[in-house]
Order: C-alpha cells, then sequence, then structure tokens
C-alpha cells in the first residue's frame, strides 16, 4: 500500500524574515495579534486576530469587552486582554502562538508582557509596533529593530495590525449599534426584555426598526406589541 504524503502548506514567505529579523528559534507559523480601540473613550474593547502559516484565520479571531478598566486606559486594558487570552489558553489546553504582536510601542507591549509573567509565560515571543513610525520593539531591546519597510517581513507585520485594526473597529461600531437599540426599546412602555431581544436580534440597529413595516413587526412580535412600538414611534418616544 503507498504512503499518502502530505501536501506542504503554503507559507508566507515572510515568515521567514520575520524568523531571522526577530531572532527566534521557530517560525512564526502561528501568530497573534492584539489590538484596543475606544473610540471616544466610549466602552472600551479589543480584539485579537490569529494569521498561521502568514495567512488570516479568522475562525480563530477573537473579541473581547474590557471589564475591568474604567475610561480609555490603553496600558490596563491591553494587560487585562492578554491575561485572559492566555489564561484561557492555558485552561483549554489549545494551541499557544509562536509569536504575539501588540499594536503599540513600549507601553502597551510591557503591560501585555506583565499579563504573560502573572501567568508564567512570558518565554513567548512578544513585539509591538509603534504606530507612527512601524517601529518595532522586543521587551528587551532599548531602540526599535529596523526592519526595511519594503520588506515582506514588515508588510506583514502591517497586515496583522490592520486585520486587528479592522476587527476592533467593526466589533465597537456593533456593539455601539446595539447599545443604541437596547436603550431606545426600553423607552417603550410594555416591551418586555424577550421581545426587545428578538427585535435587537432581527433589526441590529433601531433605525432599522423604526423604518420597519407593521406588517413585518407583526410577523415578528405580534398584534399587540407592534400597536405599542408604533405608538411610541407617533409620540416621539422611540
Amino acid at each position: 500500500s503507498r504512503i499518502k504524503t502530505e501536501k506542504p502548506e503554503k507559507i508566507n514567505p515572510g515568515l521567514i524574515e520575520l524568523k531571522e529579523a526577530l531572532g527566534l528559534k521557530e517560525l512564526p507559523k502561528r501568530i497573534e495579534c492584539f489590538d484596543n480601540s475606544n473610540i471616544q473613550g466610549y466602552s472600551p474593547v479589543a480584539s485579537m486576530v490569529c494569521f498561521i502559516n502568514g495567512y488570516p484565520a479568522k475562525n480563530q479571531y477573537r473579541h473581547f469587552n474590557v471589564k475591568t478598566v474604567v475610561g480609555p486606559d490603553d496600558f490596563e486594558s491591553m494587560r487585562e486582554v492578554v491575561y485572559r487570552r492566555y489564561k484561557r489558553v492555558l485552561e483549554e489546553e489549545t494551541e499557544f502562538p509562536n509569536l504575539i504582536v501588540i499594536d503599540g510601542g513600549k507601553g502597551q507591549l510591557n503591560a501585555a508582557r506583565d499579563a504573560l509573567k502573572k501567568l508564567e509565560i512570558d518565554e513567548t515571543p512578544i513585539i509591538g509596533v509603534a504606530k507612527k513610525l512601524e517601529e518595532i520593539y522586543r521587551p528587551e531591546d532599548p531602540l526599535p529593530l529596523l526592519v526595511s519597510k519594503k520588506s515582506p517581513a514588515l508588510k506583514l507585520i502591517q497586515r496583522l495590525r490592520n486585520e486587528a485594526h479592522r476587527f476592533a473597529i467593526e466589533h465597537h461600531r456593533n456593539r455601539r449599534s446595539k447599545e443604541s437599540l437596547k436603550t431606545g426599546l426600553t423607552s417603550v412602555k410594555g416591551l418586555g426584555e424577550k421581545t426587545q431581544e428578538v427585535l435587537l436580534q432581527k433589526f441590529k440597529s433601531l433605525k432599522k426598526v423604526k423604518e420597519a413595516s407593521p406588517q413585518v413587526l407583526e410577523e415578528i412580535v405580534g398584534k399587540a406589541k407592534t400597536r405599542l412600538i408604533l405608538e411610541a414611534k407617533k409620540k416621539g418616544d422611540l
């Protein structure tokens, strides 16, 4: 019987260069990148994106609502999120990354490193990418690493960071529209939490609830509840 030979997985050329540039012991086949987003200081959230073999693995992406930090504090938010992520990885015994990328300079990097130290896993390679000059920092380096602007390694890091940023903003937007929908619906007298939840899942935004025809609303929540919504709309409560 013939032995099946596995096809080698396609690997992004930037990975090999990244391994060299950062002096890593192994190829960073799994990279996890974190980004904080607190637009106008409103409900801080964070995102983590994962690249495998240098390509996005979207089913591995994660969102975090920052729980312990009041107001916009990037360092504390980063500390909390990195701690929560890897505490869970340890508990569930899932795969660890070969490299962690933090969107931010020395402050965010040190906060993330503190979280890893607390979990006693600070041998995991970690770098910070400062926004303005695309500078890459390692925890032990006083000065940033020089990586050519044209290199595949830097392009890969930029792609990771842009993806983490896009994902954080998308989550932020969804959360804000959900919150405004919830507060809008609470002002409708006689509308219970279950009905609010149904409308929330179906319409995703307050604007869409307002624009919905009575027939559509009736199909979803029935005649009596539709009447309540239409009355609130008439009075300007919704």
